[in-house]
């Protein structure tokens, strides 16, 4: 099974992303041999090895193109809409996630405890994430959306644990009131907010 006429080379890519993020979902990242993917996706095993270096190479990659985007599509959708609403948004839908490739963030996350193929793109992948989530932090502070005393790279690294843990606390493992989540979520999203003015104006200092 080689390159399938017809079928361009990022196509060829493309089918063997999808074919990996089955077999992992199926057979977990260790339980999973490079053979496995290429027979799912129809191709050779030369054919997978000119995409895709390792396994390890295709587990992140699978990860980056069908792991979680809800920030992004939010984002994309309400370009202006606040970091804070965007926090809500999100803490609101983690302990309700059943998105379809979740199973990759922990497949992932485990491969990683094991093997440094899997750990240094990981690391990587990560810092991406958290860069692009201090970013954000960064410009609600500018815009005095935020309060500047917050460290960007704190919040984002609490983002991400967050994020994480709902990945391995499923709803099927453990819930919490949809009510009694949000009303946390809005107390914690709302002691970021920037500090209140001082109720003394500089015109109501002593002269």
């Amino acid at each position: 099974m080689g390159r399938i006429a017809g079928v361009t080379a990022a196509e060829t890519r493309e089918r063997l992303l999808r074919a990996a993020a089955g077999v992992f979902a199926e057979r977990g990242y260790d339980g999973t041999r490079v053979a496995d993917i290429a027979a799912a996706a129809g191709v050779s095993n030369g054919a997978l090895y000119a995409h895709f270096g390792s396994k390890a190479e295709l587990l992140v990659a699978s990860l980056r193109t069908y792991g979680p985007q809800l920030m992004a599509t939010l984002i994309a959708a309400a370009p202006d809409r606040s970091i804070n609403d965007l926090l809500l948004a999100i803490g609101r839908w983690l302990p309700r996630r059943r998105d379809l490739h979740r199973h990759l963030v922990v497949e992932a996350l485990v491969a990683s405890r094991r093997d440094e193929d899997v750990a240094g793109p990981m690391r990587d992948y990560f810092g991406e994430r958290a860069g692009w989530l201090a970013d954000l932090v960064r410009a609600a502070q500018g815009g005095g959306e935020m309060d500047p005393g917050v460290s960007p790279e704190a919040l984002a690294h609490f983002c991400l644990l967050l994020a994480m843990g709902s990945a391995l606390v499923t709803p099927d493992l453990h819930t919490v009131d949809d009510a009694e989540w949000s009303a946390l979520l809005t107390r914690v999203v709302g002691a970021l907010a920037p500090p209140a003015a001082s109720p003394h104006t500089e015109a109501e200092q002593p002269k």
